[in-house]
């Protein structure tokens, strides 16, 4: 039982982030994002929420089952997905509240990054808590070539 709470914690706390995300992001989608020059594989609106529903769950039961397992990687592991999930939230921040493309592309370099960092450290302790991140990776290497877009275009 102690188990699966700690993995429900964790997805509770990723689901966490992407609501107060969805919270900043808001405003700009109704008044800002709307009138950008988009990609032409911009998907549509109800893509990014099923996609980011699925990651937030993938991520949070990543963190969890490395919780679980307490090795000694455990700490540096969890400090990794802590910080990708700061960037995350960060993210929504500089791209839709501070409407600076720009700066979404640093956050979501160093996201990118960070998330990497996590498969990699992750693996050393479970191998799928670092593959079910390997999805979140891809998006956001996606997103990547969407923001730099917007970014480049506007």
């Amino acid at each position: 039982m102690k188990r699966f709470l700690a993995i429900l914690f964790f997805v509770v706390l990723s689901f966490a982030v992407g609501y107060v995300s969805k919270l900043v992001q808001e405003p700009a989608m109704v008044e800002w994002y709307p009138s950008l020059l988009k990609p032409p594989l911009t998907p549509p609106g109800i893509v990014f929420a099923a996609v980011w529903a699925v990651l937030y769950l993938l991520m949070g039961i990543s963190a969890g089952i490395i919780w679980n397992i307490r090795s000694i990687y455990t700490w540096l592991v969890l400090l990794v997905f802590f910080v990708q999930l700061g960037l995350n939230l960060l993210w929504s921040v500089t791209f839709f509240g501070m409407q600076s493309p720009f700066m979404g592309v640093v956050v979501l370099t160093l996201l990118i990054v960070s998330v990497f960092l996590y498969i990699g450290i992750a693996y050393l302790q479970s191998k799928v808590a670092a593959y079910i991140n390997v999805p979140y990776l891809l998006w956001l290497l996606f997103a990547l070539y969407l923001n730099g877009y917007v970014a480049y275009y506007n």
